[in-house]
């Protein structure tokens, strides 16, 4: 450890104009300075900076003594000051993937997680099984469910966001992913009616009051409306399976949070639904469905 902060600090002087810096050494002080403020995954996100700022890291290899380029390097400075912030990388790159597609984000709007492929893969697997030909995705926010069962499946889509910010990169992904005759997105309130779907799918706001009180600096980036649950981060379903419960015809399927999932499963029964679970990669309890086929 000593010898990493030896380094950084020796890296560090050269930033004072001193001497143009190579491309291994930016690359290295990138590297520490995010590791020193805790961030995980120093490497890969130091690359990805880079990268933005059109320092690519096959270049870094390639060249490793080459002078790293001045104006790329005013670039990447920028992008580290604003992740050292606390401000997420996604946001600061522009775009994330999510099952295997390309989505735009940014402040506004929920950054696409893994986690929430369960419920894309798990409504994917309905879909296939029974040709399904309906969804519809609730909360959508960026679109990532919705607009995944599109493009994978080739089903048609309707999208529900009531946030003004999201719906503008709902909107952007849909035609990011070509998917503009199958997707309709809808500024509205997911609260209401829209008809009657194969499948509906959605990841509403969950987190508690405690839960909010004790956010990732990360997480506080994002919009708080995307994450806001109430008191007992169970608002959402309740008024959501009241409302929508006896409009679909197989699959329903929510995200949940850690721990949510009895008290999710009864409010299913409570709704005259038979609820199953399905874990996430890391074996937590991740979604909540029940299916009439």
């Amino acid at each position: 450890m000593k010898q990493s902060n030896l380094a950084c600090r020796k890296t560090e002087r050269t930033t004072t104009g001193e001497r143009t810096l190579k491309n291994r050494e930016l690359l290295s002080e990138i590297i520490c300075k995010l590791s020193d403020n805790g961030i995980e995954n120093a490497g890969f996100e130091a690359n990805q900076l880079l990268s933005l700022a059109g320092i690519e890291r096959m270049k870094i290899i390639a060249e490793p003594n080459g002078e790293a380029d001045k104006t790329a390097g005013i670039s990447v400075k920028r992008y580290l000051e604003r992740r050292l912030s606390g401000e997420p990388l996604q946001y600061i790159l522009g775009e994330w993937e999510f099952y295997g597609l390309p989505f735009k984000v940014g402040k506004g709007v929920l950054i696409p997680r893994q986690d929430t492929e369960v419920i894309a893969e798990l409504a994917r697997e309905y879909i296939e099984a029974t040709g399904a030909e309906s969804v519809l995705d609730l909360c959508a926010g960026s679109g990532c469910i919705g607009i995944a069962l599109a493009k994978t499946c080739g089903v048609s889509a309707v999208l529900v966001e009531n946030s003004r910010e999201a719906f503008g990169y709902l909107e952007q992904n849909i035609a990011l992913n070509g998917v503009e005759n199958q997707c309709r997105a809808v500024l509205g309130d997911c609260f209401c009616e829209y008809g009657r779907f194969d499948v509906i799918v959605s990841n509403p706001p969950y987190l508690t009051k405690s839960d909010m009180e004790n956010l990732q600096r990360e997480v506080t980036f994002e919009p708080k409306s995307a994450l806001y649950g109430g008191n007992d981060g169970l608002d959402y379903y309740r008024k959501l399976l009241n409302i929508h419960a006896k409009n679909f015809n197989g699959l329903f399927a929510v995200e949940i949070g850690i721990g949510e999932e009895e008290a999710v499963m009864e409010i299913f029964r409570e709704n005259g639904l038979y609820p199953s679970l399905e874990k996430d990669l890391n074996g937590i309890y991740r979604v909540v469905y029940a299916n009439k086929t």
